[in-house]
């Protein structure tokens, strides 16, 4: 069972989404005919990732080195204290996010913005969230982090004193400048998404009216066409009429 499962699982979200969905019926019909039953029902209940998961699944199943390294660093951000360290292990985060994300989207031809910060989001969230890195491999849509995270805690500050509050720790003011950085990015990826899809709106309108005016035009030279042949018909029925009209007198 578990193996027709995990063959299962480990075609489909490795395999283009494109035929998801007819090669799970094909996978889960093989099942049945192996006498699993309850595992075709498991497999064709399973979804259907979108491009941007399915771009991270790739990844983690053709690189088992993946999922250690981004645990590795999430460890060592959990453990992390002081500021100076935290900002080590911050720049060394957005380095491994970034080179992962080139590496998942390598082979893809023009990838969208969208679609790349989505990917990035998604291992950005890996680190921070166990329960997404425990779902690489079976994404079923891009991940997104909404929190510091355990490791985003800042150190115990000294008690305050009564003339003066504490002095937000650096680690926290790291952590939210980091927070506001990614803010930024998904700002500017929704303006990247919108300014695609009003562009292409645009392309495709340009087309019709394109199109529209080639019919106008073929129409126009049809009618003119037409209009002189029922000129030169009603020029011959006038000459046969007045022949027809002479030779009856």
């Amino acid at each position: 069972m578990g193996d027709l499962l995990a063959e299962a699982e480990a075609e489909l979200y490795a395999d283009d989404p494109d035929g998801f969905t007819a090669r799970r019926a094909e996978l889960a019909e093989r099942a049945r005919d192996a006498g699993e039953p309850a595992v075709a029902k498991k497999i064709t209940a399973l979804r259907k990732p979108t491009r941007s998961a399915w771009v991270v699944n790739r990844l983690v199943r053709t690189d088992p080195g993946v999922r250690s390294r981004l645990d590795n660093l999430a460890a060592d951000l959990r453990e992390a204290s002081g500021g100076g360290r935290l900002r080590e292990l911050t720049a060394a985060r957005a380095k491994l996010v970034d080179e992962l994300t080139r590496t998942a989207l390598e082979g893809l031809a023009a990838p969208p913005a969208a679609l790349r910060e989505e990917v990035t989001a998604t291992f950005d969230a890996a680190i921070a969230d166990p329960e997404v890195a425990a779902s690489l491999g079976t994404l079923v849509r891009a991940a997104r982090y909404a929190g510091f995270g355990a490791f985003g805690a800042a150190p115990a500050a000294a008690p305050p004193r009564k003339t003066k509050a504490p002095a937000e720790p650096a680690a926290e003011r790291e952590a939210r400048r980091q927070e506001k950085i990614r803010e930024a990015e998904r700002a500017v990826a929704d303006a990247d998404r919108d300014l695609e899809s009003a562009t292409a709106a645009e392309r495709d309108l340009e087309d019709s009216v394109r199109d529209t005016e080639a019919q106008l035009a073929d129409l126009r030279q049809r009618l003119a066409e037409a209009r002189r042949r029922s000129y030169r018909a009603e020029s011959r029925q006038q000459r046969a009429a007045g022949q027809l009209s002479r030779l009856k007198e």
